[in-house]
């Protein structure tokens, strides 16, 4: 077990390492959607690339989630075929978002054996997940489109 301390210096060791193998910007808080965010998740059990839909305006995140969903066959087939979609996905906090996501079981973020295919999972799966919103933004962003 790490104290607190250990567990914060291994974090920034993780993320500082990640940022050296792949050293991109990262579209994440820039989807130019509100409360819409890609995030990389990692703990002692899995690794995870996220794309968070969480307007406050729950008929937003509605519409935003089913323009993905309505966009889910290109997705599964073209770009993530392992592909997770939730539309009512309950934080720790109770909080529900609509959450899209990949991941990759039996990662430890504590195993420093394991970071360098974790480091690949995020850049091959974050890019991928990128490369569909790219290609997709105009139809997601715009609200008066529907599904």
């Amino acid at each position: 077990m790490y104290s607190k301390e250990e567990t914060l210096l291994i974090k920034k060791e993780f993320w500082t390492a990640f940022a050296a193998a792949y050293p991109r910007k990262w579209l994440l808080y820039d989807t130019k959607i509100k409360d819409v965010t890609f995030k990389f998740y990692i703990d002692n059990k899995k690794a995870q690339v996220l794309l968070d839909i969480e307007p406050k305006d729950e008929e937003k995140r509605k519409i935003y989630f089913e323009k993905i969903e309505s966009l889910k066959t290109i997705l599964l087939e073209d770009y993530l075929p392992e592909a997770i979609l939730e539309r009512n996905f309950y934080l720790e906090s109770g909080k529900i978002i609509s959450r899209i996501w990949v991941e990759k079981l039996g990662v430890s973020l504590n195993n420093k054996n394991n970071w360098e295919a974790i480091f690949d999972f995020f850049n091959e799966t974050m890019t991928q997940f990128e490369y569909f919103y790219f290609e997709h933004e105009d139809y997601i962003k715009d609200l008066e489109i529907n599904t």
